[in-house]
């Protein structure tokens, strides 16, 4: 449905009751009305809208909003964060109409890096503005991951495919040598394994770069992730004679966004950690908040980062060591996984690291804010 048309949808809620009288001053609620069920069923209203979806009044106080504007970092203690989208409300109702805009936006108080987005304001009665953002930053960041992929998988796929070939021949030409047979299919096994990790890598960025990235988001508890990921890497840290650490987390905390996604992102920062961890050593989790953001740590006891490489450990099929990632199986996607769920959440990820001090990865995402935190409160 147009842009247009979902405005014409919630201004005829609005009429009919659903906004809180004493805002709008349209008509006065019934008695019985309970001005919080009336914003929540407004804000299920927005929700529905495939865009971020914001009203705020002539203070920038949200009234409500549709859950993705807060991962879009459009809204900051109740209020419209952006100065950009605040410019743009007092001049919608300077001319008293709907005005647009495409501009590039940064995330406040995360993300350093820029995302394109499109505005669309229009003004309502009493100096309230219902606010549309369209983030336009997704479709291009999927034509550039388009503009590389092809290359990109079709040399990480040779070296497996090639081995496993080579290694096809081999066992045919050794013909009656049960050692020899028994030694090349046990390689075959290696790379079999290690071409299917690099598969399902390729089908997970996949995934978490696509349109509909978080079209499945819900509340999501940061303690439960974090246990489903411990739970799924309990074995390969056992193997290793590594134990994992994890610090008490508040259940409250929660953040709004895709639990897979966020499973799949801690799940891989516990498999690095493990995998570039010498045996007897640990793995630290935990999670705190800071300012409304919530911040998830996976510290090891590894030999560390060099500078120079943690400028570039997010990149695509990027390897600190390819000698080590060929030992260990891994196919450089992990970390580039783990910086797309963020990019997806409206969070960031850090890393610190120093030669012979371990490596401590931060994930940043914002607080989930619930319906009733709205209303200028």
């Amino acid at each position: 449905m147009p842009v247009e048309a979902w405005l014409l949808l919630l201004f005829a809620s609005l009429v009919a009751g659903f906004a809180l009288g004493n805002v709008f001053r349209i008509s006065e609620p019934a008695p019985t009305d309970n001005p919080n069920e009336r914003l929540e069923a407004l804000a299920e209203i927005m929700d529905s809208i495939p865009d971020a979806a914001v009203l705020s009044d002539g203070s920038f106080r949200v009234i409500a909003a549709s859950s993705n504007s807060i991962a879009m970092g459009l809204i900051a203690n109740n209020k419209v964060a952006p100065k950009e989208v605040r410019e743009l409300i007092g001049k919608s109702h300077k001319l008293d109409e709907p005005v647009s805009l495409e501009l590039s936006l940064q995330r406040p108080g995360i993300s350093q890096e820029e995302w394109e987005v499109k505005l669309r304001v229009s003004p309502l009665a009493n100096g309230v503005s219902l606010v549309i953002v369209q983030d336009l930053s997704q479709q291009r960041r999927l034509d550039d991951v388009r503009r590389d992929f092809v290359a990109n998988v079709s040399h990480e796929l040779k070296t497996p495919v090639g081995a496993l070939s080579l290694l096809a021949e081999a066992v045919q030409a050794a013909g009656e040598d049960t050692e020899a047979v028994s030694r090349f299919s046990t390689r075959m096994q290696i790379e079999v394994r290690r071409l299917n990790e690099l598969v399902t890598d390729l089908v997970e960025l996949s995934m978490v770069q696509s349109e509909a990235a978080l079209r499945n988001s819900t509340v999501v508890s940061i303690s439960e992730c974090v246990s489903e990921a411990v739970d799924a890497m309990q074995i390969a840290a056992e193997q290793r004679d590594i134990h994992i650490v994890v610090q008490e987390i508040d259940e409250g905390i929660q953040v709004f966004g895709d639990e897979g996604q966020l499973v799949t992102a801690m799940r891989n920062l516990i498999s690095n950690a493990i995998k570039y961890s010498a045996a007897h050593t640990r793995v630290g989790i935990g999670a705190k908040v800071v300012d409304d953001q919530v911040q998830i740590f996976v510290a090891d006891q590894g030999s560390g980062i060099s500078e120079s490489d943690q400028l570039r450990i997010f990149e695509r099929f990027y390897r600190v060591d390819p000698a080590r990632s060929r030992e260990t199986g891994g196919t450089g996607l992990g970390l580039s996984i783990v910086k797309n769920v963020c990019i997806n959440h409206g969070g960031d990820v850090s890393v610190w690291s120093r030669a012979g001090h371990g490596s401590t990865f931060t994930l940043q995402f914002p607080i989930y804010q619930s319906k009733s935190d709205f209303g200028g409160k």
